[in-house]
């Protein structure tokens, strides 16, 4: 198809600013094919260069999962460690299987820095920047996609196409089935999916009364409740996983902007903190486990933490301006809540006074004040192709055989976050975490047929962050924190991976479906990717776990 006024027919092009993003257009230049790295954001690098630095690497006390990192997810790592003098340490780690969380750690703006030369090494990567346009945002020829349309009116024009957003916004753009929130158990048959029956992981422990005005139910729920029925235990709904900022804190006096009180606090939003802490509970404070005396506030750390339960769920198909509007009111929330932590005198002295020894980090994103820019998105849509990622893909016991089609292994206990908090007989309840629960899970290979679509809907597409999955296998594959596909060092991989099947259909001229595993498996072991789940160790259930 011709397309006028377009300057350049890029072999591949990935949108998306994430980690996958990243290595996809790597490995697509190191094959020698023209590349167009579509951002929608102006950093790149996704959450890693948002705040995480305590990655999900060996970091449970059953969890020992660095031996699945290789290739371009290693070479990342490799980097950091050679910036921090650490590398023949990584080095050593990998080859005699020493087990250090520290060691695959790191600040966001060393991440930012070392992506950003990274991707300088190639010059047939171009960088464009914007979102997809909001009226015709693709441009399609029958099976295929042709285009792209940013914001701006930019056609960026691409034989093979990466969707490697946390959204998946490029596959709903191309009319890819997409799905969000959470399934009915009924509908794959986990055990796990739907409305949760039972939240014990970061449960409220005490009573707290729920009403503006104690006592009076008239009065109305206080802020952060959701008065919206509990539902029936297994029914699905549209909910998301809630996100938090992957907040850098330090105690380092000479790094710091002490905490402040952000425009438009207002103090009744945290009432039920208040109330919590009366009633008994406690709260939490910050672990520094970074370099440079930082920490990543997770948002899980306890039952009233920076997870935003109810405040994301707009997030998944939400508008730029809906996303924008919602990125000011939970950083809003966010900044407040540990202002509350630092001064609110209904708490005690002891925690304010270790809340007040930490700081935003001077040295994290200058063009921000200092605060995240964006939010850890760990739920959003999912492709639904042929072929489905579920509970039973990651299931010890009575689990599907492992797949045949690996492209990386996924390894992380089963992990979503809470979706809601809401009144379960008459008491304020944080509903949705699932995280290990008794259940026996495994390591698992993510399947190649995952990250296609249906044939007859493009076949010039592939999804590295927004795989065919329920809601528990997303959770359990994933980077996004429900998550172990989800997990960043996957991202890596399965965007590595993209780029292998991409150049071997653009040589045979074949769609993506059909590229042969056995042609991309070789590629993928030839470049050092860990496809192999049966030489990887499983959990160790017999640890305590954290």
């Amino acid at each position: 198809m011709h397309l006028e006024g377009i300057p350049q027919l890029f072999d591949v092009v990935v949108y998306g600013a994430t980690s996958a993003a990243v290595s996809a257009a790597i490995q697509s230049a190191r094959l020698g094919r023209s590349v167009a790295l579509v951002s929608p954001d102006e950093h790149i690098g996704g959450i890693q260069v948002e705040g995480l630095g305590a990655t999900d690497i060996d970091n449970q006390a059953e969890v020992f999962n660095s031996p699945t990192v290789g290739g371009l997810a290693l070479e990342f790592h490799r980097r950091i460690s050679k910036y921090y003098g650490r590398v023949e340490h990584l080095d050593r780690c990998v080859k005699e299987g020493i087990k250090d969380a520290d060691v695959w750690r790191f600040e966001s703006r060393v991440a930012e820095q070392v992506i950003k030369t990274w991707l300088s090494e190639f010059p047939q990567i171009m960088i464009i920047k914007g979102p997809l346009d909001v009226n015709k945002p693709v441009i399609r020829d029958d099976s295929r996609l042709s285009a792209i349309r940013l914001n701006d009116g930019t056609i960026v024009a691409g034989q093979t196409f990466v969707e490697a957003s946390y959204e998946g916004d490029l596959l709903a753009a191309a009319g890819i089935t997409t799905t969000h929130g959470r399934e009915a158990r009924s509908r794959y048959g986990e055990s796990l999916a739907g409305v949760r029956d039972k939240t014990t992981y970061t449960q409220l422990d005490v009573p707290v009364d729920p009403y503006v005005v104690p006592g009076d139910e008239s009065s109305g729920l206080i802020y952060g409740i959701s008065p919206e029925p509990y539902g029936r235990a297994g029914d699905g709904d549209k909910h998301l996983a809630a996100f938090s900022y992957r907040l850098p804190v330090t105690d380092r006096k000479e790094n710091q902007l002490p905490i402040y009180k952000p425009a438009g606090y207002d103090p009744a939003h945290y009432e039920l903190h208040r109330r919590y802490v009366k009633a008994g509970g406690k709260l939490y404070t910050p672990r520094k486990r970074l370099p440079g005396d930082k920490t990543d506030l997770i948002g899980s750390e306890a039952p009233l933490a920076t997870d935003l339960l109810g405040m994301n769920d707009g997030w998944a198909t939400g508008s730029r301006e809906e996303r924008h509007g919602i990125l000011d009111e939970t950083a809003l929330f966010t900044k407040g809540l540990l202002y509350f932590f630092a001064n609110d005198e209904s708490l005690p002295v002891k925690f304010r006074d270790e809340w007040s020894r930490f700081g935003y980090c001077l040295d994290e994103f200058p063009d921000n004040n200092h605060f995240p820019r964006m939010l850890y998105i760990r739920d959003a849509r999912r492709m639904v192709s042929d072929y489905v990622i579920t509970e039973h893909t990651a299931s010890l016991d009575n689990g599907e055989e492992p797949v045949d089609d690996p492209v990386a292994i996924a390894y992380w206990p089963t992990d979503t976050h809470c979706v809601r908090r809401i009144l379960r007989d008459g008491q304020v309840h944080n509903e949705g975490f699932i995280f290990k629960d008794g259940h026996r899970w495994r390591p698992f290979g993510i399947a190649y047929r995952a990250l296609v679509p249906r044939l007859s809907e493009a076949d010039n597409i592939i999804s590295a962050t927004c795989p065919s999955s329920s809601h528990v296998g997303y959770g359990k594959q994933t980077l996004p924190d429900g998550r172990a596909v989800r997990l960043e060092h996957q991202f890596h991989a399965i965007g590595q991976a993209c780029a292998f099947a991409c150049d071997i259909a653009l040589r045979a001229s074949i769609p993506l479906q059909q590229v042969p595993y056995s042609q991309l498996r070789e590629r993928m072991l030839q470049h050092g990717m860990v496809l192999d789940v049966s030489k990887v160790a499983g959990p160790n259930f017999a640890e305590p776990r954290l």
